[in-house]
């Protein structure tokens, strides 16, 4: 993942290059307004899922069952990754 800031007055010579770059996921280029970050072009995808992340996380059921999760890590109620390859017969990392 590669990070860029350019100014606000930039973008209006360099639009097209932005916005090719930013379509690439995961490319954050931070656009400043008097030296402070202002705003973040960002492809589609990526805007995408980081809507679906807010939704699933502002959910109440989510907040539950990460406590449980927490809980269960915190009481040692895990299955290893080993465990898991082979119970599901995969391949040894």
């Amino acid at each position: 993942m590669r990070h860029e800031n350019v100014t606000l007055s930039e973008p209006k010579d360099k639009l097209y290059a932005l916005v090719e770059e930013a379509d690439m996921p995961h490319e954050i280029t931070q656009v400043t307004r008097h030296g402070r970050p202002s705003a973040v072009p960002m492809s589609a995808d990526d805007l995408e899922s980081l809507q679906e992340t807010i939704h699933l996380l502002s959910r109440p059921a989510s907040a539950k069952n990460r406590s449980r999760r927490r809980r269960d890590i915190a009481e040692g109620n895990t299955t290893s990754g080993a465990e898991l390859r082979r119970e599901f017969a995969l391949q040894p990392r």
